[in-house]
């Protein structure tokens, strides 16, 4: 499942660079054609974080990544009330 996620970002991502570029740069699109460029560039925006937030998730999981260095509640609760 991670592949074809992985997949899906660097297609989402490819996207969004591609109709980015094409929506910021092109001079003679109708305003219908810009507006679609800027929406799919949009769309490769969204997807593309969705994907890379996922494939964190999922690497965090695996044990291949470190896990992030967030407290639980109770160590968050003790560490705030010697600070204070």
């Amino acid at each position: 499942m991670t592949k074809l996620i992985a997949i899906l970002n660097v297609i989402a991502w490819s996207g969004f660079w591609a109709f980015g570029y094409i929506a910021l740069t092109s001079r003679d699109l109708s305003d219908g054609q810009l507006m679609m460029a800027a929406l799919l560039a949009f769309a490769g925006l969204i997807l593309g974080i969705f994907a890379y937030l996922k494939l964190v998730r999922a690497a965090e999981a695996s044990g291949y990544a470190k896990k992030s260095n967030q407290l639980d509640a109770a160590a968050r609760e003790k560490a705030h009330a010697q600070g204070s």
